[in-house]
Parts: structure tokens; C-alpha cells; sequence
């Protein structure tokens, strides 16, 4: 290739979040490292991607144009890393998984049965993780594949499938909690009371709640929190059934419960070897799971 993978991922990116520290961010890079691939793509292709006069840099009409063209190149190179992986017979020594507690473990045990079974020589990690801090293990290299719920943007070095699978989510509070009392409940009653959110590690900014907030970066630690009274929460209902110890109820709210979509995700620049294409593959078509 011409130009630099890493270039043409720094110049998506940067357009996608719209400034170059906070690709740099998304990239784990340094914000000069980013600047100075965008700069060198500049050169290479002997146009201005971006307009640096404002405080943070814009498309140009040649940038918007190029744009399109460079995410297409992406996603070539991806499908052909793709099927290299699924082409070869050498299968990675090891597979790190991270497991959202969105997900609804129906099929997970008998997908760990069939993986040993066809994979017995591969060491399996189990990791738990939501949010960024998916995303941030497979950009560090800690993991190879991960799900998560359905996030409105992936950065480019991110591929992503959507599951079959779709989880529920409601509102829980403790029986002896104030909120489990109320005969008529509304939105803004929630706002007087702690709410115990969803905090993960890599996650810049406060989660948002009109009142105040208690946090922990997993919805299991959130569930013991809500079991002790110290406020209301927004848990996985599948969760709440298996480990709740009956001391938890479900505020009846309009709009809830709500089903929330899946994805199983993985790094682009990191690509999942033979073991790791059959476990997504299985993970997104539960009748290869069941065997049909």
C-alpha cells in the first residue's frame, strides 16, 4: 500500500471525533503522533485534508472527498486480514474474551463446551468488562474479542457485528428503599433519590443523572449496592433473577423495561486468529451454537 495504514486510521478518526487529541485518544497514540500521520498523508496525496484556522479542525470539500475513498480502503484491508485468518490452519496459542453482563448467558455454556471440544489446546481468558473499557482492552492488546451494548460510534480500528441477541433492562430498587413504596411513580421521582450508575473505567465524563450518583464499573457491583438500600439502578434483568436474593423489586415506569441490542467486537489491527473467527461466528449465529 502506498500510504501508511496508520496515516489513512488517524485521518478517519480524526474526522470522526473531530479533533486531534481526542483521536489520539481513541488510538492510544500521542496527539503529535496523530498530527504529524495526518500531515504525511497531507503530503502524500498533495492536498489540504483538514482546515486548521478554527480551534478544531474541519473537512475540507478535498478532505470530505477523500474521506469516503479511505474508509472503503479500510474496509478492504480488513476483509482481506479477514480471510487470511479463516484461510490459515495455525490457530492462536491463547483467546482473550470479555463478557459484558448485558449479555444473557443462554447459549454461553454450551458455546465454551464447543469450543473446548474443537479448540482443546487454546488457553481462554474470561474477562468482565462494559463500555470503553471493552473497547480499551482490545485496543491495548489485553483482548481479542469482547461484546458490549450497541455503542452510536465505534472508532475505526474497531470492527463490530450486531448479535442475535437482545437483553432487558429495568429499573431496580431494594423492597425497603422509599421509591418501593410509592403507588404512582414518575420520572422526576427518581431525580430526589441516588441513583447507583454505571462508571467505567475509561470513561472521561460523569455518567448523567439529575440527582446525585453513586457508581461502580459493573452492573453486578451496582446490584449489591441497590440490595444494601443505598439507591435505585438500571441492572440487566436476567441478572436481578439469578442473583438478586429476592431483595430487590422493578419500578413500574413508562418506557420500561427496554431491550437493549448486542455486539460482539474486535480490533482491526489486532485481528482474532481461526479460534477467535469461530467463536464470533458462533456468537452471531445461534443456530451454528445449537448445532443445526
Amino acid at each position: 500500500m502506498r500510504y501508511s495504514p496508520e496515516a489513512l486510521l488517524a485521518f478517519v478518526e480524526t474526522a470522526a471525533s473531530g479533533s486531534f487529541s481526542a483521536a489520539a485518544r481513541k488510538l492510544h497514540k500521542s496527539q503529535s503522533s496523530i498530527s504529524t500521520a495526518v500531515a504525511n498523508l497531507e503530503v502524500d496525496l498533495g492536498i489540504t485534508l483538514f482546515n486548521r484556522e478554527s480551534r478544531q479542525p474541519t473537512l475540507t470539500p478535498q478532505g470530505q472527498r477523500v474521506l469516503t475513498h479511505v474508509q472503503a480502503i479500510l474496509a478492504a484491508s480488513e476483509k482481506l486480514d479477514e480471510l487470511a485468518v479463516r484461510l490459515s490452519t495455525q490457530s492462536e496459542p491463547r483467546l482473550t474474551f470479555v463478557l459484558s453482563d448485558t449479555y444473557q448467558p443462554t447459549h454461553y455454556e454450551m458455546l465454551l463446551g464447543r469450543f473446548e471440544q474443537r479448540y482443546p489446546d487454546i488457553e481462554f481468558e474470561c474477562l468482565i468488562a462494559e463500555d470503553q473499557d471493552v473497547i480499551d482492552l482490545l485496543q491495548t492488546g489485553r483482548a481479542h474479542i469482547g461484546m458490549l451494548e450497541v455503542q452510536q460510534h465505534y472508532p475505526p480500528d474497531i470492527g463490530y457485528a450486531r448479535l442475535p441477541d437482545q437483553t432487558e433492562m429495568a429499573l431496580f430498587v431494594a423492597k425497603k428503599h422509599p421509591l418501593a413504596t410509592l403507588k404512582t411513580l414518575q420520572h422526576e421521582s427518581l431525580n430526589t433519590y441516588r441513583q447507583l450508575c454505571l462508571q467505567t473505567y475509561g470513561r472521561q465524563q460523569k455518567p448523567q443523572a439529575q440527582g446525585q450518583t453513586w457508581s461502580a464499573p459493573s452492573y453486578l457491583m451496582l446490584l449489591e449496592m441497590a440490595e444494601q438500600g443505598f439507591g435505585w439502578s438500571l441492572l440487566p434483568r436476567w441478572m436481578v433473577a439469578q442473583f438478586g436474593h429476592h431483595k430487590l423489586v422493578e419500578l413500574e415506569l413508562r418506557g420500561w423495561p427496554k431491550l437493549i441490542s448486542i455486539d460482539a467486537v474486535w480490533s482491526k489491527n489486532n485481528q482474532p486468529g481461526p479460534a477467535g473467527r469461530w467463536f464470533i461466528d458462533n456468537l452471531l449465529d445461534p443456530l451454528l451454537l445449537q448445532g443445526q
